[in-house]
């Protein structure tokens, strides 16, 4: 079942034939929560987390904390979410690399995990030279595919943020070619997106691009479910110009009241509290 869980996670975006169902085996409940999570089922994910956080394996431990911090993050919690990537940077910090994990479920694709998380939580709020600062220190850490993925999204990010348009696309692009090259469908989903925003600004046939890798993340988001990132993908269609923008706005805040019906407490009230996310 564990490989099931990780492809669905990490690979062909196919979930198990229970892919609500959380096995006992540490490893395998991080993998069925990030599962969760992608497809907008933060309260269950929420629960799980919440107890692996405390698991003897400070890796495991880590994982399950930045893992945690993203999900508040997508719901524009930064706050809460650098307190999470914080606790998963101090459990793992010293910890010695160990057995290696393809897709980065190791010592240092969790090191990876908490400096790039806090990067985006500071770049959440508008603290763009502390987020380059432990972009960098990340980069240390980027040794798999995973976290050089995120490492490419986080780089793109803080590019677009200080409106360096041109810069934000090599990483972005980067991230892209990653995904790609593993078949993360789901990763491949949101560098996408990511490029997509960063070509958006350019020539007729870079925002024409845009808009066909939009409407790619878009289909292969509402076939795999991936509500976590389809609601930002219709809004990304939206603001893109494409026909029939009113009812990509429309089915974006449908999906986002989906989301939001199965999220835990914290996470609806850091959605309704946050500026980043639609009322």
């Amino acid at each position: 079942m564990e490989e099931s869980l990780r492809s669905a996670a990490f690979g062909d975006g196919v979930p198990p034939p229970s892919p609500f169902a959380v096995p006992a085996s540490p490893r395998g409940r991080l993998l069925a929560a990030i599962g969760l999570g992608a497809r907008g089922r933060y309260a269950a994910a929420a629960t799980v987390l919440s107890g692996l956080r405390t698991d003897k394996d400070p890796v495991l431990a880590s994982l399950a904390a930045s893992t945690l911090a993203s999900h508040r993050r997508q719901l524009g919690g930064h706050a809460a979410a650098l307190v999470l990537d914080g606790e998963a940077l101090a459990l793992v910090i010293g910890e010695s690399q160990g057995e290696p994990d393809p897709d980065g479920l190791d010592a240092e694709g969790a090191r990876a995990d908490a400096f790039l998380g806090l990067a985006a939580d500071n770049l959440g709020r508008g603290r763009l030279a502390a987020a380059r600062r432990l972009a960098a220190r990340a980069g240390a850490h980027t040794g798999n595919w995973r976290s050089r993925t995120r490492a490419g999204w986080v780089g793109a990010e803080i590019e677009l943020a200080s409106n360096i348009f041109e810069a934000a696309i090599a990483p972005a692009e980067m991230a892209l070619e990653s995904a790609r090259a593993r078949g993360a469908c789901r990763h491949v989903v949101k560098s996408q997106l990511v490029l997509a925003v960063a070509i958006a600004n350019g020539s007729s046939a870079e925002r024409e691009r845009a808009k066909r890798l939009v409407a790619d993340a878009r289909e292969t988001a509402e076939k795999y479910e991936f509500n976590s990132l389809l609601w930002v993908t219709c809004l990304v269609a939206a603001d893109l110009g494409a026909g029939h923008a009113d009812e990509y706005r429309f089915r974006s805040a449908e999906l986002l009241h989906a989301v939001l019906r199965h999220a835990d407490a914290c996470g609806r009230w850091l959605a309704r509290e946050s500026p980043w996310v639609p009322g």
